[in-house]
This record gives structure tokens, C-alpha cells and sequence, in this order.
């Protein structure tokens, strides 16, 4: 089984899935961090984010794998090295967005994400899965709120992380992040046809997960 989880940043989507997948014994896979792994890579090793055949190239040489532990936390490999904190750090979500948009780097991540939702019963999240990754999931859903919720959401998480940074620097972030995602040419940002629509604004976590299992 298959369910996809689309929506923009800071709506849930992450806390839910992984929730929602630890529930019903599933793979959690956050297609998401996959591209911040190569953003990471690609800032590492100096590439330039407006060279795209070298950003591509990298994609093609780059084994990235998303590992679920036994307690159903994400732990992500980049080239054999665990990146789980690294990626989540303010220079990799400053140029994410303009990764995740080269077309050919997302038909790389496209057959990696395939291939890891057919290995068991698994839960996907990210922003094109029941359009473009999965479009015969068996369950879709676009999860949602208002930006201002998303930033507070945001911002809390980055704190959490231990990072420096303010709501104002995050609203900005998340604002130029939905235009990249919405607008690019290719698998822009957009709720499937037969996604269930869940409003986070007004929820809590605990709300968000019992609603999608409700259609389980």
C-alpha cells in the first residue's frame, strides 16, 4: 500500500507521515530531505546552484538512502554518511527549492523514490507524490494552513534544531519557497484531483493523523 502526502512547507506534512507510518508498521519516506541531500553535496563541493548539468551530473553520481530506525526516526545517507542534521541547516533550505526544480535531477531522485515506495507498504511525503511520483497511490492526501501558521510552525521546528534564526528571516524563506514550488515548469506544487484536502491550521498533530487514518 501506498499513501501520499503533498502539501507546502511548514503544513505537517513530515511530523504526520512519519507518525502515520510508524501507526501502521509502514516505510516512512521523506522525499524531501533527498533533495536537501544533494543541495548539501552540491554546496559542499562548491558547485555553483545555476550549473545544472553539474548539479545533474552529481545527482546521477550521488547514492542517497533514507533509513528507518527501530524507533521509526528517519536517519538519511548521503554517499554512505549520515546527514539527517546537516541537511536541515539554514544555507540548505536557502537553495532547496532551486535544486528540487531542475527537471533532470528530479527524474533521478523520481527512480530513487519509486524504487524505495515499491520495496514494502509505505508512506511518501513531498509536494508532487500523488501527481507525479505515485499517481495511483492508493490514498492521497494535500495537507495545508495558513502561511502564517506554517512560519510559526517553521521557525519552531529550526529552533529546535538549534539553530539561529528569526520568524521574519523564516516567513520570508517559506514565501519564496511556495512561489519556486508552485510556479516551476516541472512538477510544480498542486493538489491531485482525487487528494483529500485537510486544513492543519486550527489541529494538532495528534487531530491531523487521526483524520487521515479515518479514511484508511
Amino acid at each position: 500500500m501506498i499513501i501520499a502526502i503533498d502539501g507546502p512547507a511548514g503544513a505537517g506534512k513530515s511530523t504526520v507521515a512519519k507518525i502515520l507510518a510508524q501507526k501502521l508498521g509502514f516505510l516512512y519516506i521523506d522525499t524531501g530531505a533527498m533533495y536537501r541531500a544533494l543541495t548539501l553535496k552540491t554546496i559542499e563541493q562548491k558547485i555553483d546552484p545555476s550549473d545544472i548539468p553539474a548539479i545533474v551530473d552529481l545527482a546521477r553520481h550521488s547514492v542517497i538512502d533514507l533509513i528507518n530506525d527501530e524507533l521509526g526516526a528517519l536517519k538519511v545517507s548521503l554517499d554512505g554518511k549520515d546527514v539527517s542534521s546537516l541537511i536541515r541547516e539554514p544555507r540548505i533550505t536557502m537553495f532547496v527549492s532551486d535544486i528540487a526544480k531542475i527537471k533532470d535531477v528530479r527524474e533521478v531522485m523520481l527512480g530513487l523514490q519509486r524504487k524505495l515506495g515499491k520495496s514494502k507498504d509505505s508512506v511518501l511525503d513531498g509536494r508532487d507524490i500523488g501527481t507525479v511520483v505515485f499517481p495511483d497511490a492508493d490514498k492521497k492526501f494535500y495537507l495545508d494552513a495558513k502561511s502564517d501558521e506554517r512560519a510559526k510552525r517553521r521557525y519552531k521546528e529550526l529552533v529546535g534544531f538549534g539553530q539561529t534564526i528569526t520568524l521574519g528571516d523564516v516567513e520570508s524563506d517559506l514565501s519564496n519557497r511556495d512561489k519556486i514550488d508552485s510556479t516551476r515548469e516541472c512538477a510544480p506544487l498542486r493538489k491531485a484531483e482525487d487528494a483529500v484536502y485537510v486544513d492543519t491550521t486550527d489541529m494538532s498533530i495528534e487531530e491531523v493523523v487521526k483524520t487521515l487514518l479515518g479514511y484508511l
